[in-house]
């Protein structure tokens, strides 16, 4: 009993990870003006113009020519960032659906409680980018 307690705790923590990295993806995909926004174009990723030329002391010239390069990856960034959030949601609701059962009584109720928590952060971050595309 013990052992399937623990395992059941890795497991959420594990599914809380992913949806942690998910987050983080979403905001490492941002446009100017989400998630800190600013002129500099994606706040927090790597490549960010801002981050780039500061670290790198590119030129005007430079600058020019890689703008254009930031600006055509992002769609496709927040493309393929799109798809593995629909695939990470759809193992986390598989794997939530596989753990309930297993689960006493009162386990259930927390159990769905840490659901219905998720559910509502999911609903928050979707509203928040609503309302930053806007």
């Amino acid at each position: 009993m013990i052992q399937m307690k623990t395992s059941i705790k890795r497991n959420l923590l594990t599914i809380a990870a992913v949806s942690a990295i998910a987050l983080g993806g979403y905001a490492f995909a941002q446009p100017a003006g989400g998630f800190g926004g600013g002129h500099g174009g994606w706040r927090g990723h790597a490549f960010a113009m801002e981050r780039l030329t500061k670290s790198l002391n590119l030129t005007p010239d430079q600058q020019t020519k890689v703008q254009p390069l930031i600006d055509q990856a992002r769609p496709q960034i927040i493309a393929i960032h799109k798809d593995a959030m629909q695939k990470a949601q759809a193992v986390v609701d598989n794997t939530m659906s596989q753990i309930r059962p297993m689960l006493t009584p009162d386990q259930q109720k927390k159990f769905d409680a840490l659901q219905k928590a998720r559910q509502d952060m999911r609903n928050a971050m979707q509203e928040m980018q609503a309302a930053m595309s806007q």
